[in-house]
């Protein structure tokens, strides 16, 4: 059988043959020379690559997306019926929302007065209001959203759609995470745990800096040029074929052997995708960056879609600080209004950007945090958190536009009508990307994983 180290052994022009090999070849789920190599979905997709806008800390529902007259009508009484036996603090009698809310587009979807720039695109969006979840607590919340488990370590879901579809572009990752968090779980929601390690999320930058100092570490080297790093590669490569030919195959000499040659393309490409001053000063405004308070969110997005434009198949930005964002547990009303002034227009610019390019069609947004938040008052001004009924949206890449799916109770507390479960909505994120949640398996352990566990069913009522 002529094997990988045939190859390597006969191979005349040595390690840059093995680079070219890793970007021609395509083998079957991460087993081949080059992992991230793009692969065919089960299905037909409907969408062929996911932006996730992730809020992070918690909006709440019933101020944003999830309009409750009766709330407002029985604001300051107690709650008429039980609140959740685990809750993460006590909470008070109803609050009801300081804002208003009115009814957009065709469709007539129901959005709060914080979300104006959003609320444009009302006849786009898919929003699910009955989704729920199992954990109050942050970290459990954003492991689950992220991983499917709440108490293990398992693969991200954009690990899960690497490992799945690859990449479209062999030059970039296929995963990219712009500013995540370091809190609440950190590394492992964007890691591939047990996935092999060419599937876990590139970081650009994180919670605790600016968008404008993002970048992807250590990818500069001033002090070596390109040419002088390739020889280096070279070199190194034939120490690596002398191991393989002493010792056979080694997947971890190989998986570090993709790893250096892919950091090697990214240097090539990763500076212009991040060089902005490549797209217009109108361009620019459609984003914010024109703006103070919405530059920072606005660069992130318009990252994305030059990252998603590019072939990266999966991009997640997180709005956040070094911690929790959207937690008000006090001062909702100045919290929440900074919070949708620094995001309303740069997700309202980019929804109009990708329509523009025609990347909307095949593009699915992901809107959402790790919970909502009770419509009972918290302290004198706040909401505590609550995943026992919420909020997410989704746009284009098949999701039936102008949609309000699913309901909570008339206070908001819990999903009530057509719920939709993290692995449901997940297993549905998975459908419109053409993967099967059944079959996405990876064998680890002794048994077959996947993102959705044995849970999960495709709520096919929100696929157009």
């Amino acid at each position: 059988m002529f094997t990988r180290r045939h190859l390597l052994q006969s191979s005349a022009v040595g390690f840059p043959m093995l680079a070219l090999r890793s970007l021609l070849e395509a083998d079957t789920f991460g087993q081949g020379p080059n992992p991230l190599a793009s692969r065919l979905a089960h299905h037909a997709p409907r969408a062929k690559r996911i932006l996730f806008l992730f809020m992070k800390g918690g909006p709440s529902q019933v101020d944003t997306f999830d309009h409750k007259p009766r709330l407002q009508k029985d604001h300051g009484k107690p709650l008429p019926f039980d609140k959740p036996r685990v809750q993460f603090a006590d909470t008070g009698k109803l609050l009801g929302s300081p804002w208003t809310f009115s009814r957009h587009g065709e469709c007539g979807l129901p959005v709060s007065e914080l979300f104006p720039h959003t609320a444009r695109h009302a006849d786009d969006l898919c929003v699910i209001n009955s989704v729920h979840g199992t954990n109050a607590a942050h970290g459990g919340a954003l492991l689950k959203l992220h991983t499917g488990s709440d108490n293990f370590v398992r693969p991200s879901i954009g690990s899960w759609v690497s490992y799945g579809l690859g990449t479209e572009n062999g030059d970039l990752p296929a995963f990219v995470t712009i500013c995540p968090t370091l809190a609440h779980g950190g590394v492992k929601n964007w890691g591939s745990a047990f996935l092999p390690a060419p599937f876990q999320g590139t970081p650009i930058g994180n919670a605790s800096l600016s968008s404008a100092d993002a970048r992807v570490p250590y990818l500069d080297n001033p002090r070596h040029s390109r040419q002088l790093q390739r020889l280096k590669l070279d070199l190194l490569g034939r120490f690596n074929r002398q191991h393989l030919d002493d010792f056979g195959e080694d997947g971890r000499l190989e998986a570090r052997i993709n790893s250096f040659e892919l950091a090697f393309r990214m240097q090539g490409e990763i500076p212009g995708i991040q060089d902005l001053s490549q797209e217009s000063s109108a361009t620019h405004k459609l984003y914010g960056l024109d703006e103070k308070i919405t530059e920072d969110f606005g660069r992130q997005c318009l990252l994305a879609r030059r990252f998603l434009e590019r072939g990266v198949r999966f991009v997640q930005v997180t709005h956040s600080d070094t911690m929790v964002q959207w937690d008000q547990h006090s001062n909702l009303l100045s919290g929440h209004t900074k919070n949708a002034k620094e995001v309303d227009r740069p997700i309202g610019g980019l929804l109009s950007d990708l329509k523009a390019r025609g990347l909307l069609e095949d593009t699915l947004v992901w809107w959402g945090g790790e919970f909502g938040r009770t419509p009972c008052v918290q302290g004198s001004n706040g909401r505590d958190h609550n995943p026992d009924g919420f909020t997410m949206w989704l746009a284009g890449g098949g999701a039936k536009p102008g949609l309000r799916y699913g309901s909570t109770d008339e206070f908001g507390y819990y999903a009530a009508e057509d719920k939709v479960h993290i692995h449901d909505l997940h297993a549905t994120i998975l459908h419109l990307l053409g993967l099967d949640h059944e079959q996405l398996t990876y064998r680890y352990a002794g048994r077959d994983f996947r993102l959705t566990d044995v849970y999960g069913d495709v709520v096919q009522d929100v696929i157009a």
